[in-house]
């Protein structure tokens, strides 16, 4: 499934959208192992996520312009849309307003309006255990699940970190599981 052509010939479009997150400045990590495994990929970040990417980088790694903001009427889309999309890292605010439905910047509007259209989605949260402990986080995380995103989230994927100590601990974030479980995603999907 990954790494295959659509109908019309192009490579299947992979975005990742990168949160407000010390960990979203090495996205281009995940960037590289989606291209090894075929995909077109596109960045996309949350207006907090900008704050932690080289947008010029990834705009060579990818050849796509990154996005951050909604187009001006009448702007011409840039990037060609998404067949999958995965959201890493994905910090509580960002789950917290996706499982609201909340669509008040790019980032989201693309995941409300894919999960609408049941593009497939995969989450990987990072954050610290007091972040982790709010019944609102948790809540969404269910509530995505339910809805068919695969959320990798819990100390079998990472162990929450102390509050303040993120850097420390962002060596060993798991990039390689997220494109697993999107593969995953994708074989019980079809």
């Amino acid at each position: 499934m990954t790494g295959s052509h659509r109908h019309d010939g192009h490579r299947e479009v992979l975005y990742i959208i990168a949160c407000g997150s010390p960990l979203a400045r090495d996205v281009g990590r995940l960037v590289e192992l989606a291209q090894q495994d075929g995909w077109d990929v596109c960045v996309v970040t949350t207006p907090d996520g900008a704050k932690f990417v080289d947008r010029a980088a990834l705009a060579r790694q990818t050849g796509h312009a990154v996005r951050t903001h909604y187009k001006n009427p009448g702007d011409p889309d840039v990037l060609p849309p998404a067949d999958a999309i995965i959201v890493c890292p994905a910090t509580v605010n960002t789950i917290n307003k996706w499982a609201a439905g909340i669509a008040d910047t790019l980032a989201l509007g693309l995941l409300v309006e894919a999960q609408g259209r049941g593009v497939p989605l995969v989450a990987v949260p990072y954050t610290n255990a007091a972040m982790a402990a709010h019944p609102a986080f948790r809540a969404g995380i269910a509530r995505l699940t339910e809805w068919g995103v695969r959320v990798l989230f819990g100390d079998d994927v990472l162990p929450l970190h102390p509050p303040g100590t993120g850097e420390r601990h962002q060596h060993a974030f798991p990039w390689p599981l997220a494109l697993t479980a999107l593969r995953d995603h994708l074989i019980h999907t079809a």
